[in-house]
């Protein structure tokens, strides 16, 4: 598993606000980048966005609801993207990386 010599995975994809956080994480060795990977949303997080999403079906959020559903999506849509830069950069690292039926549990 050695570090190939190519340029690191680019972050010009990523917001402004988060890639300073992904250019850091190009200095992380495999063993630190693997729980990011791995990492998922709380399950009490999940419940409770999903209770959002059904109330703004129901056109029934209020400011504060509405505030916290965008703070809550907007804190999944960054999980991800650090995910899929973990994973990005476990594989540039030479990291052999899992099939898809070994990622979904």
């Amino acid at each position: 598993m050695s570090t190939k010599t190519n340029s690191p995975p680019g972050v010009d994809y990523a917001p402004l606000e988060l890639q300073g956080e992904l250019i850091a994480m190009q200095q992380l060795m495999i063993e630190e980048l693997l729980p990011i990977a791995q990492s998922k949303i709380p399950e009490s997080q999940q419940e409770l966005h999903l209770q959002l999403l059904e109330k703004n079906q129901n056109n029934q959020l209020n400011e504060s609801d509405r505030l916290l559903l965008k703070s809550l999506r907007v804190s999944a849509d960054y999980l991800m993207l650090k995910k899929a830069y973990a994973y990005a950069l476990l594989q540039w690292k030479g990291y052999s990386l899992p099939d898809f039926e070994q990622l979904v549990d």
